[in-house]
């Protein structure tokens, strides 16, 4: 029996951080080993938001640090198909073929799309990025994906792959598996500056990549409870990133509870609590150093899988879209017209 296949990535915009950890790679560590795993470099996608010359030439550099951050995390390379997304245009093909099953209303309903659009600074929606869904659609499918782990923030956009892939299926026949969904059980974690998620772009998180030092630095400076101005002020635990961040990354329970009971008595200063968390932080960010520099010691190691793994997907993606193409007789248009043409190329010409 084969083993069914799954899907994630990301977009190549810089290296990876405590957020992504939380939000989908500790599901991909688990999840790599029971399934056939395929990790996209997505930087089609990233042309929706970031599609200036300066961005599009980090690409090949953010896709190295991305694919490191990854198997640092503990990805087995041997496990793993990495591959860069706009090096295989049949993904392009079958992002047209598959546009016609959903209509801009459906798209204009999947909630993360506004959201972007306004973190990237755009004041009106990009036809890409209302596309987005679409493209991701094509993500999927192109390799048959089964499985799909997902954060809250993207199982809207996997929701419109399962709709397509049905329709497809009612329309054309069975080509494509409908692909179930594996939800983060972790939410979304808070930037360190207690006001929105972590992103690389508001300055307000902590990366994989860090050494101990930075951490300590970010974590000394993190947004706590604004009311509490000194130590014996009660102060309040719910919503406190500081806090989140023991609860997601302190393995020391009692700990967290002595600090969170002392917190709310007014009986623990704030440097106290940082503290232990930059400890808790640093041994949890240790193994992820460790394995990175063996990584990073192997030269050439990133480059050879990102391009063994994305030559093993344009095949896959290739077969797809034959597949796609004949169930849709599009195959068959073209060769009725090009029998016709060789016909008439062997009839005689009238005489005049």
């Amino acid at each position: 029996m084969s083993v069914a296949r799954m899907l994630t990535g990301d977009r190549p915009t810089g290296r990876l951080h405590l957020g992504h950890y939380v939000g989908s790679i500790v599901n991909r560590v688990r999840l790599h080993q029971r399934y056939e795993s395929f990790f996209i470099i997505a930087d089609l996608h990233m042309l929706t938001t970031r599609n200036r010359r300066e961005d599009i030439d980090q690409v090949s550099r953010n896709a190295r640090d991305m694919v490191t951050d990854i198997l640092a995390a503990g990805v087995d390379p041997a496990r793993a198909t990495f591959y860069l997304q706009s090096a295989i245009p049949e993904v392009g093909d079958l992002n047209t073929l598959l546009q016609n099953l959903v209509t801009v209303p459906r798209l204009e309903r999947v909630p993360s799309l506004k959201e972007m659009a306004r973190d990237s600074g755009k004041e009106e929606m990009p036809y890409g990025l209302l596309g987005y869904p679409v493209l991701q659609a094509a993500d999927i499918l192109c390799v048959k994906g089964q499985v799909v782990p997902v954060g809250k923030d993207n199982a809207a956009h996997v929701e419109v792959t399962r709709e397509i892939a049905r329709r497809f299926n009612h329309l054309y026949g069975e080509v494509f598996p409908v692909p179930e969904l594996i939800p983060s059980d972790t939410p979304s974690l808070v930037g360190t500056d207690g006001q929105h998620k972590m992103s690389k772009s508001r300055g307000n998180s902590i990366l994989l990549s860090d050494d101990p030092e930075t951490v300590r630095r970010t974590v000394m400076g993190m947004y706590t409870d604004p009311n509490r101005v000194r130590a014996d002020v009660p102060g309040t635990v719910e919503g406190n990133p500081v806090f989140a961040y023991h609860d997601a990354f302190n393995p020391d329970r009692e700990q967290v509870a002595d600090l969170k009971g002392r917190y709310r008595a007014g009986r623990v200063g704030d440097v106290e609590v940082k503290e232990k968390l930059v400890v808790a932080l640093n041994r949890f960010l240790d193994p992820i150093r460790e394995r990175r520099a063996r990584i990073e010691a192997d030269r050439g190691l990133v480059d050879q899988l990102i391009v063994e793994g994305t030559e093993r997907t344009r095949r896959e993606v290739r077969q797809t879209v034959v597949e796609v193409r004949r169930a849709m007789g599009l195959t068959g248009a073209y060769q009725q017209v090009r029998r016709r043409a060789e016909r008439s190329r062997r009839l005689p010409t009238a005489s005049t």
